[in-house]
């Protein structure tokens, strides 16, 4: 097998991958949840991460995600993982 048809093969994986990966818009909203609860024990013990996850909107770009709090970006997805963007 040649060098490009191996490139092309890995890239195609990676790709079906991270269309499989894709994380949901459940995985996002509890990971905001997560992550807000431990930065804040009183944001975690008033449900304050709940509140901000319930309220974001889930975008799937087919291979990556994101959700949206009003305009900001709050968390961004790829490969099965969720990263949630710190606030101001």
């Amino acid at each position: 097998m040649n060098k490009s048809v191996r490139t092309g093969l890995i890239a195609l994986a990676i790709l079906v991958a991270a269309v499989v990966l894709n994380p949901s818009p459940e995985r996002h909203r509890q990971r905001i949840a997560d992550v807000i609860a431990e930065r804040s024990e009183l944001a975690g013990l008033l449900g304050i991460g709940r509140l901000a996850s319930f309220i974001s909107n889930y975008h799937s770009l087919g291979i990556a995600s994101y959700t949206k709090v009003g305009d900001r970006v709050a968390s961004i997805g790829l490969l099965g993982f969720v990263f949630v963007r710190e606030t101001d």
